[in-house]
C-alpha cells in the first residue's frame, strides 16, 4: 500500500450506507456482556457488546444502550448496574437476554448492592454506579463508576461478523 486504502477493501460512505457500515463496524469482535439492574417491575437485564474500560483512577466503565430498545428506560433511570463478561460456555444466556429482559430463570444469580442483579459463573462482573450519562446519536453513553469488581480465568464468548463466537481452548 501506498499510505491509500487497501485495494481488497469495500470502501463507503456511512451517512449513505448503513448496511456496510455495520459490516464494517462487525469486522471487530467484542466481548459479550450482560446488563443487569432492578426497576420497578423487579430484576431486568440486556445482552450488550458496547462495553469498555475508561479509566482505571477512578475506576470507569462505560456502555451504550440504544435509545430504539424497549429496554431503554429501565437502562437510562437506572442508578446503579452491573455489566457481566460472559464466559464461552454462556451462549444461554446471551440469547436468554436477548429475547427477554426477565431471562433470569434457572440461572445461578443473587441480589447485589442496591438490588442489582448478579450472575453467576461469568469472567467477570463490575458493580457500578451511574457517574455520568451522555446522548450519542441513536445510544446514550452511560458511564459507570465501578465499585466492585471480580474475575476468573476462562476464554471469553465473541461477538463478530453479526454472529458469536468463541476462541478455541
Amino acid at each position: 500500500m501506498d499510505g491509500g486504502w487497501d485495494h481488497q477493501m469495500q470502501v463507503l460512505d456511512p451517512t449513505t450506507d448503513s448496511r456496510g457500515y455495520r459490516s464494517a463496524l462487525g469486522a471487530f469482535a467484542t466481548g459479550v456482556t450482560i446488563v443487569t439492574t432492578d426497576s420497578d417491575e423487579g430484576p431486568v437485564g440486556i445482552t450488550v457488546n458496547s462495553f469498555s474500560s475508561v479509566s482505571l483512577d477512578p475506576p470507569l466503565v462505560l456502555w451504550s444502550p440504544a435509545k430504539g430498545s424497549n429496554r431503554f428506560h429501565h437502562f437510562a433511570e437506572a442508578k446503579h448496574f452491573a455489566i457481566h463478561v460472559l464466559h464461552s460456555h454462556q451462549r444461554y444466556i446471551c440469547e436468554g437476554f436477548a429475547r427477554s429482559k426477565t431471562a433470569f430463570e434457572g440461572l445461578d444469580w443473587e441480589v447485589g448492592d442496591h438490588g442489582v442483579p448478579i450472575i453467576g459463573g461469568c469472567l467477570a462482573c463490575f458493580e457500578c454506579d451511574l457517574e455520568a450519562s451522555h446522548d450519542a446519536g441513536d445510544h446514550v453513553i452511560q458511564v459507570g463508576r465501578v465499585r466492585r469488581a471480580a474475575f476468573r480465568e476462562g476464554a471469553p464468548l465473541l461477538f463478530q461478523s453479526g454472529k458469536l463466537v468463541s476462541l478455541p481452548g
